[in-house]
């Protein structure tokens, strides 16, 4: 994986980053700030048979592993939890400096309105310690599912009607979560740029053309926020994009 913008001074280089190289180019600035990360094909297209999986590769999986890493909270929408099979993130290695001083793995929250989860399943049974999984749900979710949520799982209550994620986020960082990252789905990315809440998207570009019914990185209502290039890696023809709020 190599650096080709910003190019260096000495020009495009041409050996592997490491995960330490990587941890610089990815590392969060200081304050509450919330990422989004996704993976897409060369047309837009963020599924493949339904699931992200088929469109990432060595590189992408290293990517994600390195953002999961720095961060303190992984946000996902519960249609995801479920389609992708989310289990509790488990430490690395690798990760030992990246987190000094925090729990060693991230907790998972996930944004549900109905709490129609497994709640027997790994993520909430299997969480590490002081990464508890979080529910963050609102005042209209069923009562009798809250309260059993709350048996496995440290449940937030953000908004009435419908989960109101700015007040969610704010939840989080009032534990200390202030490094979100987001891995979507389409849906949830769609409701965070509509709520002004992106500061960030690394979107990793798969050589491949897939067409269908795959939705794009963002599905909601029409937004506008500029973003600012901060820098793009490649690897066998996978683009590596990180893109930052404009100031």
């Amino acid at each position: 994986m190599r650096l080709i913008h910003p190019v260096p001074p000495s020009g495009p280089a041409p050996g592997d980053l490491d995960p330490a190289g990587l941890a610089r180019l990815y590392a969060y600035p200081g304050g509450p700030w919330l990422r989004v990360n996704m993976v897409a094909s060369a047309d837009g297209g963020t599924w493949l048979a339904g699931l992200s999986g088929g469109l990432s590769g060595a590189g992408d999986r290293r990517v994600f592993g390195v953002l999961r890493g720095l961060c303190d909270v992984i946000l996902a929408g519960a249609e995801t939890v479920r389609s992708e099979g989310y289990g509790p993130a488990r430490p690395r290695e690798s990760w030992r400096a990246l987190r000094e001083g925090r729990p060693a793995a991230p907790a998972i929250a996930v944004l549900t309105r109905r709490l129609e989860l497994d709640l027997d399943s790994p993520l909430f049974t299997e969480a590490e310690p002081g990464a508890r999984t979080i529910v963050v749900t609102c005042e209209a979710a069923p009562a009798d599912r809250r309260a059993r949520a709350a048996r496995h799982a440290d449940v937030i209550v953000a908004g009435d009607g419908r989960v109101d994620l700015a007040a969610a986020v704010e939840a989080l960082g009032e534990r200390g979560l202030e490094r979100v990252l987001c891995e979507g789905g389409a849906r949830i990315n769609g409701q965070l740029a509509a709520a002004d809440l992106v500061d960030e998207l690394c979107l990793t570009v798969s050589p491949m053309l897939v067409g269908g019914s795959a939705v794009r990185v963002l599905d909601g209502p029409d937004v506008l926020t500029r973003l600012r290039l901060a820098h793009v890696l490649e690897e066998d023809g996978f683009l590596f994009t990180r893109y930052v709020r404009s100031s």
